[in-house]
């Protein structure tokens, strides 16, 4: 099947990727915003901003990138709320119809995706403290919004943000004969024996890795969420009374974070990471 290519317009309303962007992609009813923190203020003049749409806060912690899912019937109202009670985020982006099409139910049933697909993706840790329940839309209107969701993917990749793009797929072996650089993390004095290694630039934990259950008093903030968040979902599962282990790979935002969370601590040494 041949590939079809599409074709993606971003404005840069003050002329540099700093600001506020906005972004189309060719015969999709849909738009896309971003906008960073400190120019949140400019969005007022944006009649875009006003509509029903869905949107993600985007930020990062010690441990890597924090997102939260939402939606509004008024994407800017609901925006200015979060400038107060979430202290995380750096930028935001958002999804809006051009023809006002988007209701209140279409932009819920849109949360709910987002959350189950950057949940799977797990690049990043989600805010959110549970997915929402699905709308009940009629089926022509689901699979129109399921329709949607695949712009969306697009325009993110396109505007810089990977949180719902699957982790690349590797082994142990994809190291050898020319592949990625591969690390061993052996630690003496934890109960730790697990291998990643850098793949397309990142950073990845293979499945079947061992780390220490025990938690220091220094894993903190990011790290400890993070460590805490792979039990929940279960990426990490006990083996017994001193171990986890993990039960697929899993991406991290360097070797230190991967460290931390194995070791159950900040590893003084080289984040406690050889390289062979």
């Amino acid at each position: 099947m041949t590939t079809i290519g599409k074709t993606i317009r971003i404005y840069l309303a003050d002329g540099t990727p700093g600001g506020i962007r906005h972004a189309e992609l060719m015969n999709w009813s849909g738009q896309a915003m971003v906008c960073p923190r400190s120019r949140f203020e400019e969005l007022s003049s944006w009649p875009e901003s006003q509509r029903p749409g869905v949107y993600v806060l985007v930020g990062e912690d010690e441990a890597g990138g924090v997102i939260y899912v939402g939606e509004a019937e008024n994407v800017l109202t609901r925006l200015q709320s979060h400038l107060k009670n979430k202290e995380f985020w750096t930028r935001v982006v958002f999804f809006t119809s051009k023809d006002e099409n988007l209701t209140k139910a279409h932009v819920k049933y849109l949360e709910s995706r987002l959350i189950e697909l950057a949940t799977a993706a797990a690049r990043s840790r989600v805010e959110n403290g549970n997915s929402p329940q699905r709308s009940a839309l009629p089926r022509a209107d689901r699979d129109a919004m399921e329709e949607f969701l695949g712009p969306i993917a697009t325009l993110l990749g396109a505007l810089g943000f990977v949180f719902l793009q699957p982790i690349p797929a590797a082994s142990p072996g994809a190291a050898a004969n020319g592949g990625a650089a591969r690390l061993f993390f052996k630690p003496t004095k934890r109960v730790v024996d697990a291998q990643g290694a850098w793949v397309n630039d990142e950073f990845v934990v293979f499945a079947g890795s061992i780390g220490d259950l025990e938690t220091r008093h220094h894993l903190k903030g990011g790290y400890l969420q993070l460590k805490d968040a792979l039990l929940a979902d279960k990426s990490i599962e006990k083996v017994d009374a001193k171990t986890f282990r993990f039960t697929r790979d899993v991406l991290f935002s360097s070797p230190s974070a991967a460290a931390a969370v194995l070791a159950g601590g900040r590893v003084q040494r080289s984040g406690g990471v050889e390289r062979h």
